[in-house]
């Protein structure tokens, strides 16, 4: 149950428990809390804020300093399936909200950290049968992405203009699909910069009749802003649980640690000794264990805890 607050990673399963990187341990500051009903969590880019949550279930708590504000719900419909959706983003009115799905399993919102009150939800909304999941924040909080399922199941990813939805919620609501793989679902995604996303587009085609822009099995960087394809390799190599270095490398985590080589599609290096688990959908019911992953968007490293040891990559 870690994440990253700056350099420092904090067990909140513990009530606290501070590792940092020279190897010392700060103990629980918060001790008398009781977290073991929970198995994940992350934290504001601040460290002020801080949700511990059920990966596959229906509860977490918002906690701020430490402190516990209130408790935070999602549908219970197929919650035992698929990850838990939240994120934490700082918007440009200064405000902290908690991304997450309090309405309904298909319906992004907002909510005000400090507050609780949820600023997108209304009564013109229709969201679209998507079950959202694993959302994620580009790094200058301009966009977010969700990587997300549809029902056959297959997964895909949404992203959204987090200010022009803060405008107009109704944008929240959106068709899934608008990025450029038209017919081909999307297994894993993470940002490369506020511009550029990374791609792995998984086995299964959703509509035969469109053509491929880009086949399956493929690492791709597309660019938002100019909804364009940048770059395209073939890895040999079961992609699964990406994370974005910069333009030139990612991390995969599928099985064990990778560094991707996204100009060639290669392995640079990897570390089987290491179990990162085999996530490679949004959909993770079928799997019999899940290591603790927790990454640094700002450092670009990479935090894995397994029973005994938590394993810290870096470039």
């Amino acid at each position: 149950n870690i994440c990253w607050t700056g350099n420092t990673l904090t067990d909140w399963l513990s009530g606290g428990t501070q590792y940092f990187l020279d190897g010392s341990v700060k103990e629980a500051d918060y001790g008398f809390l009781s977290f073991h009903m929970f198995d994940s969590c992350i934290s504001s880019d601040d460290g002020a804020y801080v949700f511990v949550y059920q990966k596959l279930g229906t509860k977490g708590l918002l906690m701020k300093d430490g402190n516990i504000m209130r408790e935070i719900n999602r549908s219970y419909y197929m919650a035992d399936s698929y990850e838990y959706p939240a994120a934490f983003v700082r918007a440009k009115n200064g405000k902290t909200y908690l991304v997450h799905c309090p309405v309904s399993y298909c319906q992004l919102d907002f909510e005000d950290v400090e507050t609780g009150e949820i600023l997108t939800n209304n009564e013109i909304r229709k969201p679209v049968d998507c079950f959202h999941a694993r959302l994620e924040i580009s790094p200058g909080n301009e966009y977010l992405l969700s990587k997300g399922w549809l029902w056959q199941p297959v997964d895909v990813v949404q992203v959204y203009d987090i200010e022009q939805c803060l405008l107009n919620p109704t944008l929240l609501d959106v068709p899934v699909n608008s990025y450029p793989l038209l017919a081909s679902e999307v297994a894993a995604a993470s940002f490369i910069d506020n511009e550029r996303l990374l791609f792995y587009t998984g086995g299964y085609i959703f509509d035969k009749k469109k053509t491929l822009k880009v086949p399956q099995g493929r690492l791709i960087v597309w660019n938002i802003k100019e909804n364009k394809i940048e770059a395209v390799q073939k890895p040999d190599f079961m992609v699964g649980n990406l994370f974005a270095i910069d333009e030139n490398f990612a991390w995969d985590l599928y099985d064990f640690p990778k560094l991707i080589n996204l100009k060639t599609g290669k392995i640079e290096n990897q570390i089987e000794e290491i179990d990162s688990g085999r996530q490679g959908s949004a959909i993770i019911n079928h799997l019999d264990k899940f290591p603790q992953i927790a990454f640094n968007k700002h450092t670009k490293q990479i935090a894995i805890a397994n029973p005994d040891i938590i394993e810290i990559l870096s470039v």
